[in-house]
């Protein structure tokens, strides 16, 4: 069992500045592919980013690419993600999840609690 707890969400002005936190308790994180959804009420979840276990790799949507960067820190259990000329369109619960997906945008078998991301225009 994996445990996942996000932070870093809040309140943030248009073209700012967020990170991300996600802290990892069970199992060593080095282990999983993670990734970040995020989701709007009354919409469907949003696959945001992803580092894969292995290699490294990530991939990102194309609606963050060039603004936001997903990390991993193994000696803190911590996936990172952050987020830069954020956009009221940005704003959305995000979630991290861990798992071994067959792709970035795949099935995840463990997800955090959520944590609020709030861009104001």
């Amino acid at each position: 069992q994996v445990q996942l707890v996000e932070s870093g969400g809040g309140l943030v002005q248009a073209g700012g500045s967020l990170r991300l936190s996600c802290a990892a308790s069970g199992r060593t994180l080095s282990l999983y592919t993670m990734g970040w959804f995020r989701q709007v009420p009354g919409k469907e979840r949003e696959f945001v980013a992803a580092i894969w276990w292995n290699s490294g790799s990530t991939d990102y949507a194309d609606s963050v690419k060039g603004r936001f960067t997903i990390s991993r820190d193994n000696a803190k259990n911590t996936v990172y993600l952050q987020m830069n000329s954020l956009k009221p369109e940005d704003t959305a619960i995000y979630y991290c999840a861990a798992g071994h997906p067959f792709s970035s945008r795949g099935r995840y078998d463990y997800w955090g609690q959520g944590t609020q991301v709030t861009v104001s225009s």
